[in-house]
């Protein structure tokens, strides 16, 4: 998997960084995911260095070099350091000890590289270039170990996850993002230890399941979250998917077609300027999660087929339970949830058909979701029967077209009642206040179900409705 080592791909400031600690009498080593990086010849967004510089020694080496310093780190050995636009952390070279029973560490600083190196994660981030020499320092064959392509620790396993337990759910994002497996003791590690993931916050579990989602090979990581046992503890309506099929009973296997789902999604997302950037959080954690309400709304028929009745209404309030508990923002949770809420609606539309009216419900209801919507209902399609698949397939073809085209006629996007608030508080003779939020939507759907009247119309019908009233 890996190739040789592409030095020309390093940041000139790493190098302007690390003559200036040599000149200083210091070591200084580029470190972790940016010199795994150079092997895999891909950008390293971030630059992480190691030093044995202490952290006062640190900032005297660049305070005339560089243009800003922070030490928000500092207790832990991290000076921050900013030069034009770049922003680098320099670390002392650590020799923690952790409490077993949570994740504060006792700070200590070590006084070589590679001890510094044994502490750290997996042996593909284990590696570091001296600075500024080039001089590669892979004391545990993170070099090799990139090759094969496997996730291996520094020591034993179970050390390793000891000291951070959040390295479990990190051995899965690291397989998702680099399409790689964990080494077999890895993973018997993670299985063993995986209750051990509760002494870590939920913040920091939600930001390594985002970026796990956001890799290029997300269910790789999420395959991993369930054999080991981990998702059971973080997401474990995922492994509750695994609904038992018997003989009398056959349907569709739900943890297997979700991950499916997940997986086409996306590949239905679109580069930087098209409407759904990859990666795309929201669409694809909509698309895992997405029949979630199913174990819970299961109901054996008594013709032998399996119903699910309103799985996805269910499905929505569990993924907002979920997510609240992992800690996400609630824009993230509504959006989420509305996805999970709104993925069944299509279905039906290549039957029956739908009037402009409920084409227009479908936009509203979908909101600045719709273009996700699209994708997840398109990605909702599994069957391996291909003619039932295009039906599905063409019907949605339709619905597009049938949006484009009333968008064109309506402006769809910006629908809106054709009497305004002031208006309707001028025409009824009312204040603001219950009577103008009920009038608004007697106007917005009566704009959903017949189109544009133009304001005298709508004038008239309001008076009327008013009058029904008792206004």
């Amino acid at each position: 998997m890996a190739k040789s080592l592409d030095t020309s791909a390093i940041h000139p400031l790493a190098l302007e960084l690390g003559k200036l600690f040599e000149t200083a009498g210091f070591e200084l080593s580029l470190v972790g995911g940016p010199v795994r990086d150079l092997f895999l010849h891909q950008q390293a967004t971030d630059l992480d260095f190691t030093t044995n510089a202490h952290p006062d020694q640190t900032l005297a080496v660049v305070k005339d070099w560089a243009d800003t310093t922070w030490e928000i780190g500092k207790e832990y050995g991290t000076i921050g350091v900013r030069k034009g636009n770049e922003m680098v952390e320099i670390t002392t070279y650590r020799a923690d000890a952790y409490d077993p029973d949570s994740r504060k560490p006792q700070v200590a600083f070590g006084d070589n590289l590679e001890d510094d190196l044994f502490r750290r994660d997996f042996t593909i981030n284990s590696m570091a270039l001296r600075l500024p020499s080039l001089e590669l320092v892979d004391p545990f064959g993170g070099e090799s170990d990139l090759e094969a392509g496997v996730i291996r620790t520094p020591g034993t396993a179970e050390d390793s996850f000891s000291d951070d337990p959040l390295r479990m759910m990190r051995a899965a994002r690291f397989a998702a993002r680099l399409d790689i497996d964990v080494a077999p003791e890895v993973f018997t590690a993670m299985t063993d230890m995986a209750e051990r993931i509760n002494i870590i916050s939920a913040e920091r579990v939600r930001d390594e399941l985002v970026k796990l989602i956001k890799a290029p090979a997300p269910v790789r990581g999420i395959e991993l979250l369930v054999e080991s046992g981990l998702a059971g503890y973080v997401l474990p309506e995922i492994p509750a998917l695994k609904l038992e099929v018997d003989e009398y009973h056959h349907h569709k296997d739900v943890y297997q077609h979700s991950l499916k789902v997940l997986e086409q999604a996306a590949s239905l997302e679109t580069d930087a300027e098209g409407p759904v950037p990859a990666p795309d959080f929201v669409l694809r954690f909509a698309a895992l999660m997405h029949d979630i309400g199913k174990p819970d709304t299961r109901k054996f028929e008594p013709n032998g087929s399996v119903s699910f009745l309103h799985h996805d209404i269910v499905g929505a309030k569990l993924v907002k339970k979920r997510m609240r508990a992992l800690r996400f923002d609630n824009d993230t949770i509504k959006a989420v949830a509305r996805l999970v809420e709104l993925h069944m609606r299509f279905y039906g539309y290549g039957d029956a058909g739908w009037t402009d009216s409920a084409v227009r419900r479908y936009v509203r209801d979908a909101g600045d979701l719709l273009e996700r919507l699209h994708r997840l209902t398109r990605a909702d399609v599994t069957t391996r029967n291909k003619r039932r698949a295009n039906r599905i397939a063409h019907a949605y073809d339709d619905l597009e077209r049938r949006i484009e085209e009333l968008a064109e006629q309506e402006e769809l996007d910006a629908m809106r009642p054709d009497l305004d608030g002031e208006q309707i508080m001028e025409i009824l003779g009312v204040s603001p206040g219950p009577i103008v939020g009920k009038a608004y939507k007697f106007l917005l759907n009566m704009r959903l179900d017949e189109g544009s009247l133009g304001e005298e119309e709508a004038t008239r019908r309001l008076k009327e409705w008013a009058a029904d009233q008792g206004i």
